[in-house]
């Protein structure tokens, strides 16, 4: 099974080409609905916006080199999700999990539907696609059932579903599916019924994944490296994404000019106050 493509093998029922204009269709979705989302929450005017004022606040001037280095890490951040691991190793595994599971899910399902329909599947694509799906499908319950906020600190059900759930629910309903029905066209046992009922379940979540862009988390993963390297760069320049400077409190006059009596003699540092335990007093 996990050598086989599911495409190839349902383009005995129904044209190659239909299936490659949908593909395309999911492609241009995503593409519009980034769009959209910008142009709707002016999101890239104000990233520009809060880009100049960066500049204009900036303290220092920021080399070319310094640049390319501050891209580098940026890059490398994004690559390890790297801003998850502060807060939580679990959540920092789980998003890898489903970011490279879902590269490689869909990459090799391009692959497969427009390259591999007349000539043998190499067994590393097919490989590959299987491996992806059930990459999503781990960070993605693991993040569902057992790390979602709402779920490990605020004690609600994990069968409680929002509007801010609807791009990782279709994203691992999508992929769970695509392995039901994968299954159902390897097994020649199974009922031709269950293969055709999973492959319309597995469409339906699918376009819904790709075209509900505009209302779902889908189009961050295209906001979150500019955002990033927006927010290193001010730290380089000393702009600090436009905040105040800090109080420095080794300097005897600004540490007596606080307002509160107790504080002007307190550590700087005060310990892990309210990270001391996993917030779950529900």
């Amino acid at each position: 099974m996990l050598n086989t493509n599911p495409f190839a093998e349902l383009s005995a029922m129904i044209d190659p080409t239909i299936m490659e204009t949908y593909v395309i269709l999911m492609a241009l979705l995503v593409a519009g609905g980034t769009l959209f989302d910008i142009v709707h929450k002016r999101s890239a005017q104000y990233f520009f916006n809060n880009w100049q004022k960066s500049k204009a606040n900036a303290k220092r001037q920021v080399s070319g080199a310094e640049k390319a280095s501050v891209a580098v890490k940026t890059a490398i951040d994004g690559l390890t999700s790297a801003e998850l691991g502060d807060c939580s190793t679990r959540r920092q595994l789980a998003h890898i999990l489903t970011m490279y599971g879902f590269i490689a899910y869909t990459v090799t399902t391009a692959m497969m539907v427009f390259a591999y329909q007349d000539v043998a599947t190499p067994a590393i694509v097919a490989n590959l696609w299987y491996l992806g799906a059930f990459m999503v499908c781990a960070g993605g319950y693991w993040f569902w059932f057992f790390i979602r906020v709402d779920v490990s600190a605020e004690g609600h059900s994990p069968f409680r579903l929002m509007r801010a759930d609807l791009f990782v629910v279709s994203l691992t309903l999508s992929t769970t599916l695509a392995l039901v029905w994968a299954y159902t066209q390897f097994n020649g046992g199974a009922s031709a019924l269950w293969s055709v009922l999973t492959l319309i379940l597995y469409i339906f979540a699918t376009t819904i994944l790709f075209a509900s862009v505009p209302w779902s988390k889908f189009s961050h993963m295209f906001f979150k490296p500019a955002a990033a390297l927006e927010k290193k760069m001010s730290e380089a320049s000393g702009s600090r994404n436009n905040l105040p400077e800090p109080a420095d409190r080794t300097n005897p006059a600004v540490r007596d000019s606080h307002s509160m009596e107790l504080l002007k003699d307190a550590p700087l540092s005060m310990g892990l106050g309210i990270k001391r335990e996993k917030p779950s007093h529900y």
